[in-house]
C-alpha cells in the first residue's frame, strides 16, 4: 500500500471539496444579500423600521456566524501554515463568528419587542439558539484546552476526537437552524410561486451544500 499516494489522493480531494465549499459559501452570501437588499427592506440593526432590524438576524447568523465557522473548520485541516498559526487563525475565527452572532440574534429579540411577539416559540428559534450556546461552549473549552499554554498534550489528545465531533454536529445544527429559519421566514412573508421563493429556496440549498462541502473538506483534510 503507498500510504504517499493515499496522503496525496485525499489532500487533492480535500482541496477540490475546499473550494466547493467556497462556491456554495459565496454564492449564499450573495443570494441572501439579493433576497434582503432587493424583495425586502434592507439591512439595518437601528432601524425604525422593524423588518429592517429581522433582516440583520438571518445577514448576520448565516454570513458572519454561519460562514465563518465553516471558514474557520477549513483553515485548521486544510490551510498550509503552521500548526500554531492554524489553531490561531482556528479560534480566532470562531470568536468573530460568535460575536457577530450575539448581534444577530440580539436583532431578533429586538424585532420581537418592536412588535411584541413571543420569544422563542418555534423550532428555529430552539434549534438555533441551542446550537449557538453549545458553540460558545465548544469554544471555551477548546480555548483552555488547545491555546492555553498550561494544557497538557495528554489532555489535548483525549479531547481533539471529540472536540472535531462536536464541531462537525454542531456545523449540521447550525445548517438545520439556517434551513427551519428560512422556511419559517418564507412561510411568514407567504410566498410560494414567485421570483422570491425560488431565491430563498435556492439561498437553502446553496447553504446546505457549504455545509456538506465543509465537512467533506475537514474528513478528507484529516488524511492529507
Amino acid at each position: 500500500m503507498d500510504v504517499s499516494a493515499d496522503r496525496t489522493t485525499f489532500k487533492r480531494h480535500s482541496s477540490l471539496s475546499t473550494l466547493v465549499a467556497h462556491f456554495f459559501g459565496i454564492l449564499a452570501v450573495v443570494l441572501m444579500l439579493i433576497w434582503l437588499l432587493h424583495y425586502r427592506e434592507g439591512i439595518e440593526y437601528d432601524s425604525d423600521n422593524p423588518l429592517k432590524i429581522l433582516n440583520v438576524h438571518p445577514f448576520l447568523m448565516y454570513c458572519g456566524f454561519l460562514f465563518l465557522v465553516g471558514q474557520a473548520m477549513m483553515t485548521y485541516k486544510t490551510s498550509y501554515a503552521s500548526h500554531q498559526v492554524q489553531k490561531m487563525v482556528h479560534g480566532a475565527l470562531h470568536l468573530i463568528g460568535l460575536v457577530l452572532g450575539i448581534v444577530g440574534i440580539s436583532a431578533a429579540f429586538k424585532f420581537h419587542d418592536k412588535l411584541n411577539l413571543k420569544d422563542m416559540v418555534s423550532l428555529h428559534s430552539w434549534i438555533g439558539l441551542t446550537t449557538f450556546i453549545l458553540l460558545g461552549l465548544q469554544w471555551l473549552v477548546g480555548a483552555f484546552t488547545f491555546l492555553a499554554p498550561q494544557s497538557s498534550s495528554g489532555n489535548r489528545a483525549r479531547m481533539m476526537p471529540w472536540h472535531v465531533l462536536g464541531g462537525r454536529a454542531l456545523l449540521y445544527m447550525g445548517i438545520v437552524a439556517a434551513l427551519t429559519g428560512l422556511m419559517e421566514r418564507a412561510t411568514m412573508l407567504g410566498q410560494s410561486t414567485n421570483a422570491e421563493s425560488r431565491l430563498i429556496n435556492f439561498t437553502g440549498l446553496a447553504i446546505l451544500l457549504f455545509g456538506v462541502s465543509v465537512d467533506f473538506s475537514v474528513a478528507l483534510g484529516r488524511y492529507g
